[in-house]
């Protein structure tokens, strides 16, 4: 454990990181957002989404520094005399599970495809392809409100609530798996020529565990970039979402729904209700965008 530590703290990685203050600014902003997040129940001074302990008496209360302010609620309260900071740990939860569990379902898909369209080629290669680049041609969040229009007019009434989360989840992950594919596509076409690989063919391995065990672990480095870059996209996609009413239940409200909540008395002088989780959203995904860009030239090897 220690020789590893070690070794870490003596990479070009580490030195790279250390020596770039916007990145270490931002990686302490990402963290404190994601550990507020993940120990909410613990962190947080109440449990905003406990329907017994609300009361609408202390609805509009104002942030504790401004008069009429009460310590109680350091960011205020909302129209349900839900506590704002509360409410903000609770919502960046959903945010982070949604953003999470749709970049790792894009990557899956995209990885998948590129790959099989890269080395076997042909009409497989132009097949997703030609998909890939339809798809393309359409902004993502425009397909995610596709897919999941499609879905709920699908579904009766009374499962829509039970499966939102699901179908944004599936609705921002399909909608970006061609950046994956067509960089993973890349990588493979170069990868499929080399000669470890045309070693595996003389030895008689069959093409799937060529894929998986030879060529996939070769193509990984720039999809653990683009996954990284696309983190901060998911979050905004689903914060998109869920402020146009179409996200996440209101029984699990994101920041994107905070916001839209919030929205509605922007101008009667209730700001904070709105703001504050707007500036949670902004400083949640600028530090991941940040540390994605630092990922992406400390990983190129011409910059170095």
């Amino acid at each position: 454990m220690a020789n590893a530590l070690s070794r870490a703290l003596d990479s070009d990685l580490w030195y790279s990181f250390s020596r770039s203050p916007v990145t270490v600014a931002s990686a302490a902003v990402a963290l404190v957002c994601v550990l507020g997040a993940v120990f909410a129940p613990l962190l947080a001074p109440h449990n905003p989404f406990d329907l017994a302990s609300l009361n609408l008496m202390d609805a509009f209360n104002p942030p504790a520094w401004m008069e009429e302010g009460n310590a109680a609620f350091p960011l205020g309260t909302d129209d349900q005399g839900r506590d704002v900071l509360s409410a903000i740990m609770y919502g960046a939860r959903v945010s982070l599970i949604v953003g999470l569990s749709a970049v790792v379902f894009s990557t899956v898909v995209g990885v998948g495809l590129g790959l099989l369209a890269g080395y076997l080629g042909g009409t497989t290669d132009a097949v997703l392809m030609r998909i890939a680049d339809i798809q393309l041609t359409f902004p993502s969040i425009l397909v995610a409100l596709l897919i999941d229009g499609i879905v709920r007019a699908a579904l009766p009434p009374e499962a829509h609530e039970g499966i939102a989360l699901y179908v944004v989840v599936f609705a921002i992950g399909i909608s970006n798996w061609p950046q994956f594919a067509r960089t993973v596509r890349g990588s493979t076409l170069v990868e499929r020529n080399k000669e470890y690989v045309l070693a595996a063919r003389v030895i008689g391995l069959s093409r799937v565990r060529i894929m998986l065990t030879h060529v996939l672990p070769n193509v990984l480095g720039p999809v653990l970039v683009i996954a990284t870059l696309n983190l901060g996209f998911a979050i905004l996609a689903e914060a998109t979402l869920s402020f146009l009413g179409v996200g996440v239940p209101p029984t699990q409200p994101s920041l994107g729904t905070l916001i839209r909540i919030g929205n509605d008395f922007l101008f009667s002088g209730e700001w904070w209700i709105t703001l504050f989780p707007g500036i949670a959203l902004v400083a949640l995904v600028l530090s991941v965008n940040l540390l994605g860009d630092w990922l992406r030239d400390a990983l190129n090897p011409r910059l170095r």
